[in-house]
């Protein structure tokens, strides 16, 4: 059974920084590129970023520059490390499965709250 599971949320003040983790299980990690989604409150699902098998990152417009995505392969765990963080990037966080290929998020995701 895939499993995912994210952490790392939190509240935080504009300008500060978070490192999200997802922990993974039930399938071969490695074999496969992965993303980061966010949904705020009232919106739809919106990509962040994605990293394939051999950890090339690609991003958003809206948070290059900030955030770095990354991943241990040893451990089954990807991981979003997140700067000069935002209001508009409070959400909840999900990771994914694939890059940009319409994954509905199966965790139950972590919550980012940017507000001073």
């Amino acid at each position: 059974e895939v499993q995912v599971v994210e952490s790392g949320g939190g509240l935080v003040q504009p300008g500060g920084s978070l490192r999200l983790a997802c922990a993974t299980s039930g399938f071969t990690f490695s074999l496969n590129g992965m993303s980061w989604v966010r949904q705020a409150q009232g919106k739809g699902l919106e990509w962040v970023s994605g990293i394939t098998t051999s950890s090339f990152p690609s991003y958003a417009d809206s948070v290059k520059g900030r955030f770095t995505i990354s991943r241990d392969n040893a451990k089954n765990t990807l991981y979003l490390q997140m700067n000069s963080l935002k209001p508009e990037d409070t959400a909840m966080y999900y990771c994914t499965i694939g890059i940009r290929n319409g994954s509905v998020p199966t965790g139950q995701g972590t919550q980012v709250t940017v507000s001073s």
